[in-house]
């Protein structure tokens, strides 16, 4: 890293990672406030969003607004330069990560059962999609690597506490859905490293943004509507995190590129 770069990766607030914590509990408290504030009961429904008003009143306007406090963040620590872009070198097979799982999440859609819902609840899906990649990547993608960046972890310990407290954060789903969050929050785990790798493939933050938002736009696109279906397509997801897994666990230490004698450091 140059000269230029380090300067840019200091610049702004100092904003140490017990502070991030207590942002990550802001950003779940305005969710799952919201949420509990102006949701709308759908216990007696099989669907998370059985219609397009408790989509928009449980999902989009609590996660909006988390979105604005982030931002609000991210503006105040002066950190939009380094925040939107993330300059790590990563070797060439690390590319397959983001690839496929946009392939996936594109073959994996329920375009059928889409396609029997109303216009507008299909819409506001794709805001949902879009909302939560936003949302979460700036926060634990964006804020929270450049957090342990900072701090002067390695990059491997940036991706696993950074993907740890991504998952951690899930666990605030029990308020809903019961033990089976704390499932989730071991899963979610260890897709937020693959959305840090997408990360240094794209060396943006909107590759792991994109990736996110149809991922779980996939993932929601049998569970919406009066009649949530069962879309066998969606075991591909499944078998996708499982292989991603796998192959991670092999090659986690193939995941930068080797330096040479005469390499910067």
């Amino acid at each position: 890293m140059d000269a230029a770069e380090a300067e840019k990766q200091t610049a702004g607030r100092r904003f140490a990672w017990p502070w991030f914590l207590v942002a990550v509990l802001v950003y779940l408290g305005i969710i799952q406030g919201l949420g509990q504030l102006i949701g709308v009961d759908t216990s007696s429904s099989d669907s998370r969003f059985p219609t397009t008003e408790s989509l928009v009143r449980n999902a989009l306007i609590p996660i909006g607004a988390s979105i604005v406090f982030v931002a609000a963040l991210v503006t105040w620590l002066g950190w939009w330069g380094v925040v939107l872009r993330y300059r790590v070198p990563v070797r060439r097979w690390v590319r397959w990560v983001p690839v496929s799982m946009l392939l996936a999440s594109l073959v994996a859609m329920n375009y059928g059962h889409l396609g029997d819902q109303s216009g507008s609840l299909v819409v506001c899906l794709l805001l949902l999609g879009l909302f939560v990649g936003v949302g979460e990547e700036l926060m634990f993608r964006g804020v929270g690597v450049h957090v342990f960046k900072r701090a002067g972890l390695s990059e491997g310990k940036v991706a696993l506490w950074s993907s740890v407290i991504f998952g951690l954060a899930h666990v605030s789903n029990a308020i809903g859905q019961g033990a089976q969050a704390i499932l989730q929050a071991l899963v979610v785990c260890t897709s937020g490293y693959f959305f840090y790798l997408c990360l240094r493939v794209g060396g943006v933050i909107l590759l792991p943004m994109l990736v996110h938002g149809l991922w779980d736009t996939s993932l929601f696109s049998s569970m919406i509507g009066a009649e949530p279906a069962v879309y066998p397509g969606a075991v591909l997801l499944v078998v996708l995190q499982v292989a991603l897994i796998v192959v991670l666990v092999r090659r986690r230490r193939n995941v930068s590129p080797t330096r040479t004698p005469t390499s910067p450091v």
